[in-house]
């Protein structure tokens, strides 16, 4: 890895490219053209109009549920924010999408994005709300169609299983507790590569400790040896110099990839900090929504590696738009989806998506566990196996149900 350039990397991490960018529905920003991604009335040949989209409270988790007007039902689990949404959900994004035909997915998310003005509400929360509702829906189409989602919308999987790297999102730890806790877990899963955090979470250039980077970043490749893959995490900790910097030290400790080295939103520095390494990939994205900027971020060179976030993003529908936008660049995409809901999603587009990067995201404190809904969320060999089962493959029953509670 110490001799592999930046450029070699990324050919061997963004496969092949996609034929070319699809063109989203006729509602769709300007700079997306009229024809869609998906032909979902080909595989479901009569209208499923949505009835209802309900948000329900299940102890800690929130589930969506999707109805028809023929009785048709499709569920989604939400991220770590629908605790607060709710009001957002109903009021704002839900009667975009009742009564409308399902089938027709990239309308109906491009029109909750203007509908009532909620373009003027745009960022994460709006987003998260929007994808919540088409989750549940694809679930839903899904179902009726009997494949799984990925199926529905990509046909014959590219993959079956896809290799995960093991994530922390701790700063607390000491590197030595860090160390420990990524060599239990790579005895345990059999997986191939990690990936670490440093810097002190948009700090400044402040480190969350004392040293804790520059230790952690040589411990770890000291202790876990040459035959593992080693991502770095800065979640936006530093400015451009401070970026560079830190980017040598991952370079001489041959780090294939560089997260957020600058704050998201800082695209000059971010660019600074990729033209400025050669060895090391600059990956971002998990934060940003917005069509405009992606296409900024490609066309600029602004990263090596794109990172959407399908809750974030607002879906399956913008997410693949995103993917093909980087495709045509010969750029990869690796999401960012540290919960199991989001985990669940990815898989499901890795498997129609070529430009997808070598590991995608598994959080190491999540190593044997298994979420209620998504038993088969369990790692083997290093990597997850794509859910077989139509819809998103969640295993809710409505039994299971009769204890949750509307919101």
């Amino acid at each position: 890895m110490h001799s592999q350039s930046r450029r070699g990397l990324l050919k061997t991490t963004a496969g092949v490219g996609l034929a070319c960018l699809a063109k989203a529905a006729r509602s769709a920003p300007a700079e997306v053209a009229s024809e869609p991604l998906f032909n979902l009335q080909a595989i479901i040949k009569e209208p499923v109009r949505i009835k209802s989209l309900q948000m329900l409270r299940l102890g800690e988790e929130h589930v969506v549920r999707a109805t028809s007007t023929s009785g048709a039902i499709g569920y989604a689990v939400t991220n770590q924010h629908a605790g607060y949404l709710p009001p957002l959900f109903h009021q704002r994004v839900v009667p975009a999408f009742l009564g409308r035909d399902a089938r027709d997915i990239e309308a109906l998310i491009d029109g909750a994005y203007v509908h009532s003005s909620n373009y003027k509400l745009a960022g994460l929360p709006l987003w998260c709300c929007i994808s919540y509702a088409e989750f549940a829906v694809l679930d839903m189409l899904g179902r009726i169609a009997s494949m799984p989602v990925g199926v529905l919308l990509g046909g014959k999987p590219l993959r079956t299983e896809v290799p995960m790297y093991l994530s922390s999102t701790d700063r607390e730890s000491t590197p030595e507790e860090e160390v420990a806790l990524f060599e239990s877990a790579l005895e345990k899963t059999g997986v191939k590569a990690v990936k670490y955090k440093v810097g002190g979470r948009m700090s400044g250039n402040a480190d969350a400790s004392a040293g804790r980077s520059e230790t952690l970043i040589a411990l770890i490749r000291k202790r876990l040896g040459d035959k593992i893959t080693y991502y770095a995490d800065a979640n936006g900790s530093f400015d451009a110099r401070k970026g560079i910097e830190v980017g040598r030290q991952l370079e001489a400790h041959g780090v294939a990839i560089y997260e957020e080295p600058c704050p998201f939103e800082d695209y000059a520095s971010t660019q600074k900090v990729t033209r400025a390494l050669k060895k090391v990939m600059v990956a971002g994205g998990e934060q940003d929504h917005s069509w405009y900027r992606f296409q900024e971020v490609v066309k600029n060179r602004v990263l090596d590696m794109v990172q959407p976030d399908l809750s974030y993003n607002g879906g399956f529908v913008r997410t693949v738009r995103v993917a093909r936008l980087a495709a045509r660049a010969k750029l990869p995409i690796s999401p960012h989806c540290p919960q199991f809901s989001t985990m669940l999603y990815t898989l499901h587009l890795a498997s129609f998506t070529p430009n997808m990067g070598a590991f995608q995201e598994f959080h190491v404190r999540r190593v044997g566990q298994a979420p209620w809904y998504a038993p088969d969320l369990q790692l083997h060999n290093g990597a997850l196996k794509i859910p077989s089962a139509p819809g998103l493959g969640l295993a809710i029953d409505e039994s299971s149900l009769k204890k949750a509670v509307l919101v």
